[in-house]
């Protein structure tokens, strides 16, 4: 019979005491969601709770990772239902969970809750606000609890519970759960990343401050971050591609400006360990999904070639090759004085280009491929001619 008391690590078990919210730090596939599940589980079989929320970044990281995923809840209770259009899992016992997205903490209003559980918490759009609306719907049963899982970031909102008196704290790195991960995964990313900041916040589940010496700061993006944005006279997309066939991050960054002089980054799609016909397709794709002008391209590593890999993905998508002539923080400067300014938005949240962002300094080996997309895209916005908007239907 399954017994997770036995088998799980101490830092995925609930600590003792009488805390409100349990936060648990873990590095990638450190077993944070295996734990969120076996914790909603065993208070429903308990009887501890019966009307439960469910919250993650989007309704599909809710739906995919918290309930069907491979260590959702699907997978660790048994005879529950789960009814996906009305965003319902219901157990024999009469105990429900419902499917919320912190991107519209809004949607958070109007219910009531005597347990709650909220992944990726560092991930989400407007983090203090959703937690606010979910804390205030937290109000239901002799000991309502919050338990929050997630790859630690610098951001206020997460700062603020490690501060807060009622907050009980576990971590967990990587490491700890690699005889439950594929194997040589811990290896092989050890050896990538160990060292970094990168390797220490995403493999340790270290909360990384920012970097005095970088350009750019998380209060600026955190004060002028949307939710949507306005009508946009153009949009580009920018591409930073990998130097090799399997090579590093091919930076895939979406922005566009409006009639009024802001810029607002749309999406981050970018990847790594891509093959160039992989990567060209991602960049097609995001060109017609963004209604895009143009699509702008880092030719250093490649010239023509990586023209040619582009055309092939889409015969008619238009590419302006651009070449750098300048070290990595002088072309960024003029981009981190726009966020200085407060006339860039990030519509949504962007976590591993904003830790790119917040941490790049000049040194290090790895280049910070996202952050290299973002600021050929804000280049060609805000320092090229102003060119004539075009006519798009939204």
């Amino acid at each position: 019979m399954r017994h997770w008391p036995f088998w799980a690590r101490q830092s995925q078990l609930a600590p003792d005491g009488a805390w409100r919210i349990w936060l648990f730090l873990g590095g990638r596939g450190a077993g944070k969601t295996r734990a969120g599940a076996e914790w909603i589980a065993a208070r429903v079989a308990e009887g501890k709770s019966r009307r439960i929320g469910l919250i993650g970044a989007t309704e599909r990281d809710v739906r995919q990772v918290m309930v069907e995923g491979e260590s959702g809840l699907l997978s660790v209770t048994e005879r529950v239902s789960f009814q996906p259009s009305r965003r319902l899992l219901r157990w024999p016992n009469g105990a429900e969970a419902r499917l919320l997205s912190a991107a519209d903490p809004d949607c958070l209003r109007g219910y009531q809750f005597d347990c709650i559980w909220g992944d990726e918490f560092a991930k989400w759009a407007t983090p203090q606000t959703a937690l606010d609306m979910a804390l205030m719907g937290l109000r239901l049963g002799d000991d309502p609890r919050l338990l929050l899982t997630t790859t630690p970031r610098a951001i206020p909102a997460l700062k603020a519970l490690l501060a807060a008196p009622d907050v009980a704290v576990t971590r967990s790195p990587t490491a700890e759960n690699e005889a439950n991960l594929a194997p040589g995964f811990v290896k092989f990313l050890a050896a990538r990343y160990a060292g970094t900041q990168l390797g220490r916040q995403e493999l340790n589940g270290e909360l990384i401050e920012d970097n005095e010496q970088a350009l750019w700061r998380r209060s600026w993006i955190e004060a002028a971050r949307l939710r949507s944005a306005p009508f946009l006279e153009r949009i580009v997309v920018a591409v930073d591609p990998p130097a090799g066939i399997q090579g590093d991050e091919c930076g895939i960054v979406v922005a566009g400006r409006d009639m009024a002089g802001h810029g607002f980054v749309l999406a981050d799609n970018s990847a790594a360990g891509l093959s160039p016909a992989v990567w060209a397709a991602r960049v097609a794709d995001a060109y017609e999904t963004a209604k895009a002008d143009t699509v702008i391209a880092e030719a250093n590593q490649g010239g023509e070639m990586v023209r040619a890999v582009l055309r092939q993905a889409n015969a008619l998508l238009p590419v302006t090759l651009v070449h750098a002539s300048r070290g990595k923080l002088a072309r960024a400067a003029p981009a981190a004085a726009l966020y200085e300014q407060g006339r860039i938005h990030h519509v949504g949240s962007f976590a591993e280009l904003e830790d790119q962002m917040c941490q790049f300094d000049g040194s290090g080996a790895k280049s910070p491929d996202r952050m290299d997309a973002l600021v050929w895209a804000l280049a060609d916005l805000f320092q090229s001619p102003r060119r004539e908007p075009k006519i798009r239907v939204v």
